[in-house]
């Protein structure tokens, strides 16, 4: 990973989680979808950081987007964005709340990286 990471830059390692996200779709694994999705948002989130001169102790999407909720900066409806990406699935592995997460990271990455 360490690789692939230091040789794509911030926006081709984004658009990667993204194509493999619509692949998940396109199989009816809506799940992987979900997972893109995070990791997507994950890779913005370290960078918006780092612009910040903060270098988070988790490399963990999840732990990123959690750190996240609590910043002053973002937008409300930023902040719906990461609650519904920090979700836990019901037992019939579906969201809670109707959402399309992939299209969410995917503003949540615009935005953090404007």
């Amino acid at each position: 990973w360490v690789l692939y990471n230091r040789y794509m830059t911030i926006d081709a390692q984004i658009q990667a989680e993204f194509t493999k996200a619509a692949q998940a779709r396109a199989n009816n694994n809506e799940g992987q979808a979900r997972v893109c999705a995070r990791r997507a948002a994950g890779i913005a989130i370290r960078e918006y950081l780092a612009r910040q001169g903060i270098r988070p102790l988790s490399t963990s999407a999840y732990d990123l987007l959690n750190l996240l909720k609590d910043d002053p900066l973002l937008s409300s409806d930023l902040k719906l964005i990461i609650d519904h990406l920090t979700l836990r699935v019901t037992e019939e592995f579906k969201l809670p709340v109707n959402a399309d997460l992939v299209t969410e990271a995917r503003t949540l990455c615009n935005e953090l990286l404007k």
